[in-house]
């Protein structure tokens, strides 16, 4: 005992190194406010060291072992209930064995597949439900280097820390709406959040005193699907977009009011998202009465015209923008050289490898870049969560992936959180928010979001740690992180596990969906048959400016039967 005591003490050391240097590589810049240990998940499996592997390891044989005894114990019981019989029986009787026999063994191939099921989902859940790192950012010691002169990013760092976003909870709520709320959106300074619903009303809050400052009809005539306030416009500018397919301008006046809506652009089908960044100039120049907008591309793959949900710019490079849509291929382009004739103009595309050839056919519903425009975030329709360095060459894989959470009921957003893009945050159709760490892709936040069962919007503050977030609820939600104690991630595992239960079995029935997507469109073709000859009627609407549209579009982009901006399918 004392030379293996020797032994055990000589290994500490080099073990204890090994450990920390791991720790080292794993830890990101976050935080622990008071230092007292790991947020971890109940019901964890062994960290992964020599000696947890052994410990794993005979677990998992103890398991199986005691799995073959309690089949052998029942298959016993079976026998001794069975009824003795006579010679006179012996035929019967022995067709009655020969049937339990089959029964036996139907059971037990049953419970065999029953227990591969589980080990499948235990091996898919894998290292997101494993404890994190141990964090290197302290609140206390940053206070004091702060009073002292030296913490010039201290607020940045305080905005990027887990511990504050393990301690996330709902603040208010705030309520004028009549409809699903689809779009919510910081003005520059954090101080103001435009909200527009399905009521077809854009209304702008003073959030932090919990109350509208101003609400307007947005002209629209179908649901609102985004409003952002335009950069440099003093908060005086809204840029709006609808399932009518109009882009509209909204002008404030100091007097909260809205002095008028113009229409500056129309779409043969919805417009789901409008970016602001780099259309600044010709937004402006439709306000002043030159409503000229000539195509910029129409996306394609290969001959076929691609229905378009999302696009972004790149904060870092404003002639780059992303888009993503109806498939599995997220394009980015550079506006300064788009050409049709080559490689339908894309600069370059990303997809997850094992999406490119996938029978399934998949959509991206939302993407998004860092605040630095060195990543790419795409959310996928019932599939996971993306990263992509969007300064990898063309056809370069996914570098994360961020699983959990469902995406199918409605259209999910997906964005960044954090100042420099620390976590990832999605809404999800079991009702709940869901947080991961960037780097590791664990989860570290999840929580209970809109009792209609979708939450939709999630809209980061652009400088504090709040975070704005909406769904089929008719309600924004505020959340700020006020709570004692960080969060346990209660139930996270069993949810996830649902989760991805109910994708797979939606994934086994997509093959017979022909006659549901036949009678959606016979159904739509009725609908809009007779709003579409009004509207052509009403193409000299006195109130807006010029319309601009192209016979060129791309055809009608409907979200079809599955995906639905606003409510479930």
């Amino acid at each position: 005992e004392g030379k293996k005591s020797e032994g055990n003490t000589s290994e500490s050391p080099e073990r204890e190194r090994h450990q920390e240097q791991d720790n080292d590589e794993e830890g990101e810049d976050t935080d622990s406010m008071d230092g007292s240990g790991l947020y971890s998940l109940t019901e964890e499996p062994e960290r992964e060291s020599d000696g947890g592997r052994a410990v794993g390891n005979r677990k998992k044989q103890e398991k199986e072992r005691q799995g073959s005894e309690a089949r052998e114990a029942r298959k016993r019981q079976r026998e001794r209930e069975r009824p003795a019989g006579g010679a006179s029986h012996h035929s019967s009787s022995s067709d009655d064995d020969d049937d339990d026999d089959d029964n036996d063994e139907e059971e037990d191939e049953e419970e065999e597949e029953e227990e591969e099921d589980e080990e499948a989902m235990e091996a898919w859940l894998g290292a997101d439900v494993q404890e994190l790192s141990f964090p290197k950012w302290r609140a206390v010691p940053s206070l004091r280097a702060r009073e002292i002169g030296q913490g010039a990013q201290f607020v940045r760092r305080v905005c990027g820390a887990r511990g504050l976003v393990q301690r996330l909870e709902l603040q208010f709520r705030l309520e004028r709406h009549a409809g699903c709320v689809n779009t919510l959106h910081f003005n520059p300074s954090g101080t103001r959040l435009a909200s527009g619903s399905d009521d077809l009303r854009v209304v702008v809050w003073d959030w932090a005193r919990r109350r509208a400052e101003l609400e307007f009809d947005s002209g629209h005539k179908s649901n609102v699907f985004q409003a952002k306030f335009l950069p440099h416009s003093g908060d005086s500018t809204l840029a709006m977009c609808a399932r009518d397919g109009q882009i509209r301008v909204a002008e404030l006046s100091a007097t909260q009011r809205c002095k008028n809506t113009k229409r500056v652009a129309q779409h043969k089908g919805a417009a789901h998202k409008v970016q602001t960044e780099s259309v600044i100039e010709i937004l402006y120049s439709l306000l002043r009465g030159h409503p000229h907008l000539d195509k910029l591309v129409v996306v394609k793959e290969g001959d076929k015209k691609v229905g378009l949900y999302t696009i972004f710019v790149n904060p870092a490079n404003t002639h780059h923008f992303a888009v993503g849509g109806r498939d599995q291929y997220v394009r980015i382009y550079d506006q300064r050289k788009i050409n049709e004739n080559e490689n339908n103009g894309v600069l370059k595309k990303f997809c997850p490898s094992h999406l490119v050839s996938s029978e399934t056919k998949t959509n991206i519903t939302c993407l998004v870049y860092s605040h630095d425009g060195t990543e790419l975030l795409a959310s996928y329709n019932d599939e996971d969560i993306y990263l992509f360095d969007s300064s990898h060459s063309d056809g370069a894989d996914y570098r994360r992936r961020y699983k959990g959470h469902r995406n199918n009921a409605t259209v999910k957003g997906v964005n960044f959180y954090g100042p420099n893009s620390e976590f990832v945050v999605s809404g999800s159709d079991c009702g709940h928010i869901y947080l991961w760490d960037k780097n590791s892709a664990r989860i570290v936040q999840f929580m209970e979001g809109d009792k209609g069962g979708v939450v939709n919007c999630l809209e980061p503050h652009p400088h504090l740690p709040v975070l704005a977030t909406s769904g089929l609820d008719h309600d924004v939600k505020l959340w700020a992180p006020t709570a004692e104690a960080p969060t346990g991630l209660k139930g996270l595992k069993e949810l996830m596990k649902k989760n991805k239960r109910e994708r797979d079995e939606d994934s086994m029935r997509h093959g017979d969906q022909y006659d549901t997507q036949l009678l959606w469109f016979l159904m739509r073709h009725m609908r809009h048959r007779r709003p579409q000859r009004a509207r052509r009627g009403e193409a000299g609407d006195g109130d807006t400016d010029e319309s601009w549209s192209s016979a060129d579009s791309s055809e009608e982009e409907d979200m079809g039967p599955d995906h639905v901006q606003c409510m479930s399918s």
